[in-house]
């Protein structure tokens, strides 16, 4: 799928920072479940995270909404926001990615409680 996705070039591309605790979140539950990691968000969008990207698929047509890259984690503290890459492959990525990384994190929170049972 990655492969495919490179054949796709961005509308845009914008520098950004994840806020820690989401970063953290994601890396930890890569590490306690399952590395990649898929998720079903609302309005048949899937989440697939790993190691190198965070990106949003519309599900029945697998094609790319947005894409959270080029993590640069190295030299900050654990509590210090993580620079990355927004890629944005439809007109109107920008208006869910907000929601799209809230419902992630709704998510993995569950998924991690349930772990630790």
């Amino acid at each position: 799928m990655a492969t495919r996705l490179r054949d796709i070039p961005p509308l845009r591309s914008l520098p950004l920072s994840v806020d820690a605790v989401r970063y953290n979140r994601v890396r930890l539950a890569l590490r306690r479940l399952t590395n990649p990691l898929r998720l079903e968000l609302p309005r048949g969008i899937d989440m697939f995270l790993g190691d190198t990207s965070w990106l949003c698929m519309h599900g029945e047509s697998e094609f790319p909404l947005v894409e959270w890259a080029e993590f640069a984690p190295s030299g900050r503290a654990l509590h210090e926001p993580v620079p990355c890459v927004m890629h944005l492959y439809h007109v109107h990525a920008g208006l869910i990615s907000s929601t799209s990384l809230a419902t992630m994190d709704v998510l993995l929170q569950a998924r991690l409680a349930e772990k630790r049972r």
